[in-house]
């Protein structure tokens, strides 16, 4: 009897040149690189080498490699018109659901290659992960909120109680979510909440982080107003989103609390990233507060505070999807230089994301998520969005 013998051939490598890579991890750029990928995986990194033998080669004259983009917060479900929360409240769900896709291809075509979605309505971003025309997708599902509380209109609602909450976290688990997103604070898209007044009790929320670390899951709370970022702390989150410290008045300053978020290691999601629009400016009650916050989140970055960029995609115009390469000169503002912006919208937000063994990096053994621009990014900011190529697990968008 004759056995058969199945031959498979091997995928061929592709083997990319380009000017200068940024790593995702240094501190400046490295001139002459040449990126090996085998499909979806980076599985070379050189200077000056020559390319395998039989791989296919891209050359890139002039232009500089990065790591895919990582955004930490985006609300896929927005689409970042004067009024996203009627546009979304007058679409079904199979509307809603083309409508996010539509917002992560954008994402992917600005270089964003993997996005947090801090808030869906009935779970939708949890059906774009894993798309192929998608960034990666970390999860959160509807955010947990009060009754009538801060974007309650997504479905999160839960019985402020700690057998509230913790039964709202389970439902979140069993759905399968990757990440819990909590909202201890108000916030002006919705009626009714205000952005200084704490949303749950301290044990309600300590609860809700227990039972969220009961299941393997990591917790973000929105948190503005000082109450709410004084019991998120207590009640030990991971992340927190916006950290503006917002009082009826003005801006409070506790360096007590920006310590205390430091010691913690808690990630703080600066919102930051806009794109100017013409006659869109900021509201009058953001714009009087902002040096307020502007110094305080100088004081953390000066503390040591870990920074990524949130920019909350998807809730304005000046918000579209894929915002983020608008983030780094807002992050110079509070004090990062200009190699820590890249590493806070890369390395250090992959790893915020829970994803630090595989994205935000350009390594062996990453994924082949790569962003291709001309010019410098640490010289010149804008070069980000100068984007010539984008590569997202190792498939060609742009």
């Amino acid at each position: 009897m004759t056995k058969q013998v199945v031959v498979t051939e091997r995928r061929r490598l592709t083997a990319i040149r380009a000017a200068w890579l940024f790593d995702g991890v240094g501190s400046a750029l490295v001139a002459n690189p040449m990126v090996v990928l085998d499909g979806a995986a980076i599985v070379g990194v050189e200077f000056g080498g020559t390319a395998p033998a039989g791989a296919d080669v891209v050359d890139l004259a002039g232009a500089t490699l990065l790591p895919g983009l990582v955004d930490t917060h985006v609300h896929l479900a927005f689409d970042a018109s004067l009024d996203p929360v009627a546009r979304l409240a007058a679409r079904d769900d199979e509307a809603a659901l083309a409508a996010m896709a539509e917002a992560g291809r954008a994402s992917l075509r600005a270089g964003v290659t993997t996005v947090r979605d801090l808030g869906d309505r009935n779970y939708l971003s949890l059906l774009l992960r894993d798309r192929a025309d998608q960034p990666t997708l970390v999860a959160a599902g509807p955010p947990i909120t009060s009754p009538s509380g801060h974007c309650h209109f997504l479905g999160g609602v839960a019985e402020a109680s700690a057998a509230g909450v913790r039964a709202a976290v389970r439902r979140h688990a069993e759905r399968g979510v990757d990440v819990i997103k909590i909202m201890a604070s108000g916030g002006t898209m919705t009626p009714g909440t205000r952005q200084e007044c704490a949303q749950f009790d301290r044990e309600v929320l300590r609860a809700a982080v227990d039972e969220a670390h009961r299941h393997g899951l990591p917790v973000t709370a929105h948190a503005h107003g000082t109450p709410a970022i004084a019991d998120a702390l207590a009640a030990g989150v991971d992340g927190m989103e916006h950290v503006t410290f917002w009082s009826a008045e003005g801006i409070d300053h506790r360096d007590d609390l920006l310590r205390a978020i430091v010691d913690q290691g808690v990630a703080v999601g600066a919102t930051v990233g806009m794109v100017p629009v013409e006659g869109v400016a900021a509201p009058a009650q953001v714009a009087q507060r902002l040096p307020g916050i502007i110094e305080n989140h100088r004081r953390l970055h000066h503390l040591g505070a870990r920074f990524v960029a949130g920019t909350d995609a998807g809730i304005g115009p000046v918000k579209p999807h894929g915002v983020l390469s608008w983030a780094p000169p807002m992050l110079r503002q509070v004090g990062l230089s200009a190699a820590e912006s890249l590493r806070a919208i890369t390395s250090v937000a992959a790893g915020v994301c829970g994803l630090a063994h595989r994205k935000g990096r350009i390594a062996p053994g990453y994924d082949a998520d790569l962003l291709v621009v001309d010019g410098d990014p640490l010289a010149d900011p804008a070069a980000l969005r100068r984007v010539r190529a984008v590569c997202a697990r190792g498939r060609w968008v742009v």
